[in-house]
């Protein structure tokens, strides 16, 4: 009884999958299945991944389970959010409630339509956590341009900070700026601020008296400078 239920599920597979089943042996055979991935229509060039559902019948089959693998075509493109070395496991895994359910019954087409939800499934939860973890980082290089545009939060406690470097920088600067007016205003007054007068005597020896004014000579030595003019002449 089972080998003629084998013989007939696998005449309903062959008109269900034309070009995508493949015997092995008389027990034996793969169903290829092409998945549907979400943005693969935006991507004319990427060929959608492929997954080998393979079957062999036991001979108690259906009322045994039967033994099933998972592969992909030789050389097949590895696609970045399914890998069958990885995820084989949790792809079997989700076949088991289906071969539990059907067992005294052809299988193995649910089955297909089983695995293919399970590997879209994963691949469009891997796609949605990448595409959050991009929002995130957006998220944050917009935040850090924000921070350069309108700078830090303030505070009391920052502005406070401010206003005292603000202050200590203002009156640094007033000091340099005394020190360069004084210092500009005494290159401009030259040597000639600081010469002394002569005295009377040091006019008199130099035979500088009549020839400048009386204001020129300081003190007592401008008496005696004169009376002794008057002895003199």
């Amino acid at each position: 009884m089972g080998v003629e239920e084998q013989k007939e599920e696998r005449e309903v597979l062959d008109s269900i999958f034309p070009d995508e089943i493949t015997d092995l042996s008389d027990t034996s055979y793969r169903i290829s299945i092409a998945l549907d991935v979400p943005g693969a229509e935006h991507e004319e060039e990427a060929e959608p991944p492929i997954l080998l559902l393979n079957v062999t019948y036991p001979e108690a089959y259906p009322d045994v389970a039967p033994h099933l693998d998972v592969t992909t075509p030789p050389n097949a493109e590895k696609h970045p959010q399914l890998d069958i070395q990885e995820d084989k496991a949790q792809l079997l895994d989700a076949l088991q409630p289906t071969i539990e359910d059907s067992l005294g019954m052809a299988m193995v087409f649910t089955l297909v339509t089983t695995l293919k939800e399970a590997a879209e499934t994963l691949i469009s939860d891997r796609l949605r956590q990448a595409e959050a973890i991009k929002e995130v980082a957006a998220r944050q290089k917009e935040e850090e341009e924000n921070r350069k545009f309108h700078g830090a939060l303030v505070t009391r406690e920052r502005f406070l900070e401010w206003r005292e470097k603000f202050r200590k920088d203002m009156e640094e600067k007033e000091r340099r700026q005394r020190e360069e007016e004084e210092a500009e205003d005494k290159k401009k007054r030259g040597p000639k601020g600081e010469e002394k007068k002569l005295s009377g005597r040091q006019l008199w020896e130099r035979g500088l008296v009549g020839k400048i004014d009386e204001e020129d000579i300081d003190g007592d030595d401008a008496v005696a400078a004169i009376e002794k003019l008057k002895v003199e002449a």
